[in-house]
């Protein structure tokens, strides 16, 4: 497989790009996604293309980050199908797994200005559909005086899971910014910072606040 995202991809020919993480980062078939073969073997030198068709190592951090956000989305999905969460949260989980893809398609395109096409970009609006997600699920927690330790409910320990990829997920695409400031957009790592804090909430909605809390040099105690 190759690492290539499908954020560019409009016909594909012997390019048909699947990232190695398996999955592409792209907006779906009404954007012109078309897999028609999964290996390519075009990332057999190390390298792999971006969404501006630029070629790089494939240790570049843009690359490591957008791999990351496919890794969080998976680990989402393994809580969705084994943890039975209602249809409500169900619902949410899913659209952050399409907001994963997002940002991912977004990772893999450099920013530059006055694009020819408009490409996919995280945007404010995204940090605050999470924000405003936080603040609905945390409203009814009980307060915590401790750290929770991971567990519980099969469902909000897998969700736990996917918060510390998605933490994971987060520092890389701060190294991605770090290391190409002006051409990767801040606010993926702002949408993944979010992000890890509402799963960390859900994990406690799916545990019914009945957390079991850390408790330093001693025996852990339940909330």
């Amino acid at each position: 497989m190759t690492d290539e995202p499908l954020a560019r991809r409009g016909d594909e020919t012997d390019e048909a790009r699947t990232s190695e993480t398996d999955s592409e980062r792209g907006r779906g078939s009404s954007s012109g996604v078309h897999l028609t073969r999964i290996y390519t073997r075009t990332g057999d030198d190390g390298t792999t293309g971006l969404s501006d068709f630029s070629r790089v190592p494939k240790s570049d951090p843009r690359l490591i980050a957008y791999a990351d956000c496919d890794e969080a989305n998976a680990s989402i999905g393994v809580a969705v199908v084994l943890g039975t969460p209602t249809a409500a949260l169900t619902s949410v989980l899913l659209q952050i797994q399409n907001d994963l893809f997002d940002a991912g398609a977004d990772l893999s395109t450099p920013v530059v200005p006055d694009p020819d096409y408009p490409p996919l970009r995280i945007t404010q609006p995204y940090v605050d559909r999470i924000e405003g997600w936080c603040d609905e699920y945390n409203a009814d927690l009980p307060k915590l005086n401790s750290f929770v330790l991971p567990g519980g409910t099969p469902l909000s320990a897998l969700l736990h899971v996917a918060r510390t990829v998605v933490r994971r997920a987060e520092r890389s695409a701060w190294a991605a910014i770090d290391a190409y400031p002006d051409d990767t957009n801040v606010l993926t790592a702002k949408y993944l910072n979010r992000l890890s804090d509402l799963l960390f909430i859900l994990s406690r909605v799916a545990n019914d606040g009945k957390d079991t809390l850390w408790k330093p040099g001693g025996p852990a105690q339940p909330a």
